[in-house]
């Protein structure tokens, strides 16, 4: 039998230490265990031996568990071997990751793609490795936390604009072109991450010309979902060739994970040179690479999958509406119910877990205090009888909490 050794005060002054800022948590209503899944991760779930109906994913069209997938993973594996072995500048780059990359590149319609470990590191790596002292970043105040700890690794200037405020927009930009940078780039996720609504990117793109700025788009939650076989914003207003930067994660509605940009040449071979999260993590297994490929495939090949995703939100959002919860500005699958404090946005969410749905609460600091709602995301595999399940479980739970308008 194991026996663990005893702790030095060191060590538990710091157990201490943070236990205080557990109990703060606790205080606040944001004290949350871990959900584990005993199941794949599905329309449906199981969770404590309990079958529940899943809005909490990411994984929208249901890729993760396509045979297409699963047989490129098997026979990956079996071919290539479980791992790499090193990071891709020395020897981890084999040629399932330059295939990869190929197809992402056409896919997105750009000249080259680079892939990272994940849609957090692609956007770290990326910011850090083109921003230096003498340039600065335009930046929405909603984006994503990833491109918040990008910035803040760089040594540019920041300005930071109202959220999808064109105007306030323009205002940083002008202010940036005045004080003469360098570099200027404006950066936008493409969809935002927790209500779910779609950056104004063509008034953005005209706005940053007119100042001579670069765009970069996070199209992490549109990859899949937007655009001409969910090939994201930028396709789905038109801009191809107008956006500098296009960033996106393999591990929502691609089914699988990883992170990666299409852009132009140029930008690929500086981020192989510069990017520390490229340089110094080892290279995606193969069988992820082809499990991506296969992703694509599918992709390009069943259309209908997006389409039945689009008519299962407009269903479920349509519902929400009709009961009178506040649904925000969504315009996509994320669809948040408002709740304003922590503590009701988690309570809803366990009220909802008793009636069979698993809907996840979200507060400080994902969003501000105040703003909390529990995020929900439909996904193409939910049936419409899961779907009104679902929304009679928000009812109830919803007149529980005397959160339902008029």
């Amino acid at each position: 039998m194991t026996t663990t050794p005893p702790r030095s005060d060191a060590v538990q002054a710091l157990d201490r230490s943070l236990a205080e800022d557990l109990d703060r948590l606790r205080e606040e209503g944001l004290f949350r265990p871990l959900r584990v899944l005993e199941s794949p991760q599905g329309h449906d779930v199981v969770i404590g031996g309990r079958e529940l109906i899943n809005l909490s994913s990411n994984n929208y069209l249901g890729l993760n568990t396509h045979p297409r997938l699963i047989e490129a993973a098997v026979e990956g594996a079996r071919k290539w071997g479980a791992g790499t072995g090193a990071v891709r500048t020395i020897a981890g780059t084999q040629t399932v990751h330059e295939q990869l990359e190929t197809r992402l590149a056409a896919f997105k319609r750009t000249e080259a793609a680079l892939c990272f470990q994940s849609g957090y590191t692609v956007n770290v790596g990326v910011l850090s490795a083109l921003l230096e002292e003498g340039d600065v970043v335009v930046s929405d105040k909603l984006n994503h936390a990833s491109i918040i700890d990008g910035i803040r690794l760089t040594k540019a200037d920041r300005l930071l604009y109202e959220h999808c405020d064109l105007d306030d927009a323009e205002r940083a930009l002008a202010a940036a072109r005045a004080k003469g940078y360098r570099r200027i780039l404006l950066v936008t996720d493409g969809v935002f991450s927790m209500d779910g609504d779609i950056a104004p990117l063509p008034g953005l793109v005209e706005r940053a010309e007119r100042y001579g700025a670069a765009v970069m788009v996070d199209d992490a939650h549109a990859t899949g979902v937007l655009g001409d076989h969910g090939r994201g914003t930028t396709d789905h207003f038109g801009l191809h060739g107008r956006v500098a930067l296009n960033i996106g994660t393999l591990s929502k509605a691609v089914g699988v994970v990883g992170g990666y940009v299409a852009a132009s040449q140029t930008v690929r071979d500086h981020l192989i040179h510069k990017a520390r999260p490229f340089l110094f993590s080892s290279s995606h297994p193969p069988a992820v690479a082809l499990s991506c490929i296969a992703a694509l495939d599918v992709l390009e090949s069943e259309p209908e999958l997006i389409e039945r995703l689009w008519a299962n939100t407009r269903h479920f959002k349509q519902g929400l509406r009709e009961l009178g919860f506040d649904i925000g500005t969504s315009e996509t699958p994320i669809t948040p119910v408002m709740c304003g404090e922590a503590g009701t946005a988690m309570r809803l969410s366990d009220l909802l877990m008793e009636r069979g749905v698993f809907a996840q609460g979200i507060g400080f600091p994902t969003v501000p205090r105040g703003r909390a709602r529990v995020r929900t995301i439909v996904t193409a595999t939910h049936t419409t009888d899961e779907l009104d399940q679902a929304l009679t479980a928000f009812a109830d739970a919803g007149r529980r909490l005397e959160l339902l308008r008029g």
